[in-house]
């Protein structure tokens, strides 16, 4: 089985690594092509106005100077000799849970490798506190990781779908166990806003994370980890609202 590996925190993120060695219990043929640099927040974003390089690493490991949406672009177009069986995003420091998919550079790959029609899965690591850099742990990615993904690759996905995990915050004899869960919702609010004085004396403001208020409801993604539990979540790339199709072409009806 050709796995194809990818993230957004970049191609020396740890979670990277640590994604390297949960592909290695299914697979010997891993290739990695992820972004040069950290793309967190990027969503399913595409370089279109400046040239992207590639750069190889090392065999089978490569690094594109753009979004997780062009590393997995790239991979399918230049690096890979044939289509990979399955691709796997992350591991991403930090929660990739609720409404926060549709930001997170991590899930876009996988929603890249699911429009390309490959089994395609997101992972990402809950940290307990927001800031902690790459002081992270990722102890229940690594023990939890491969146990997951075996039981989801036995599993036929539904086109134009990808899979969405998320490990809880705490250590990995803590983890409960696997919980199949729909997407969640926050209440809105993006988290803090930090305003400040370069030294030219010019102002610029920078987005934080703080302050994000979970609604956490029955079965979603946000509640298994909040209660120790590795998250799964089925996502669908169709983002119709079925419901309003009625109900708003009856607005145009003469």
């Amino acid at each position: 089985m050709r796995i194809l590996l990818t993230n957004d925190d970049g191609i020396n993120a740890p979670g990277l690594y640590v994604l390297e060695k949960i592909a290695a219990q299914l697979s010997d043929d891993i290739w990695i092509c992820a972004p040069s640099e950290e793309q967190s927040g990027a969503g399913h974003s595409l370089t279109l106005t400046r040239p992207v390089r590639l750069r190889e690493h090392a065999p089978r490991r490569f690094s594109v100077s753009g979004t997780p949406t062009d590393s997995v672009t790239m991979a399918l177009r230049k690096v890979l000799p044939q289509k990979p069986d399955l691709i796997l995003s992350g591991v991403n420091r930090g929660a990739n849970l609720g409404d926060d998919v549709t930001y997170s550079g991590t899930v876009s790959a996988a929603m890249e490798g699911a429009l390309a029609g490959i089994p395609s899965i997101a992972l990402s690591q809950v940290t307990s506190r927001e800031g902690a850099g790459n002081d992270v742990d990722f102890s229940a990615a690594e023990a939890w990781g491969a146990k997951v993904l075996k039981a989801l690759i036995e599993t036929e996905f539904a086109p134009r779908t990808l899979i969405n995990v998320n490990f809880p915050p705490c250590a990995a004899d803590a983890v409960k166990g696997v919980r199949v869960v729909r997407q969640g919702f926050h209440d809105y609010a993006r988290g803090s806003l930090i305003e400040a004085v370069d030294p030219r004396g010019f102002p610029y403001y920078w987005f934080g994370l703080h302050g994000i208020e979970h609604t956490l409801g029955r079965n979603t993604d946000l509640e298994a980890t909040a209660e120790g539990y590795v998250s799964v979540t089925p996502l669908q790339l169709d983002l119709t609202h079925e419901a309003s199709l009625a109900r708003l072409a009856a607005r145009f009806e003469a």
